[in-house]
């Protein structure tokens, strides 16, 4: 399906583009904290109702 370049680079790109997204993360991590007090739990709504959802398919499925 890809050539062994292919699968090497997407290899390399996706570990530089983690470790960028480590730097820029810890520069801006003050700001982080002072603009985005309650996201975490704007997350935990997020999965909780991903959750309820798959749960709904799988029980009306059966």
């Amino acid at each position: 399906m890809f050539s062994t370049g292919q699968l090497i680079f997407a290899g390399l790109f996706l570990i530089a583009f983690i470790i960028v997204m480590i730097f820029s993360y810890r520069k801006d991590i003050r700001l982080h904290k002072k603009y985005y007090k309650g996201s975490i739990y704007v997350l935990i709504g997020f999965i909780v109702f991903i959750l309820i959802l798959f749960f709904l398919k799988t029980r009306l499925n059966h």
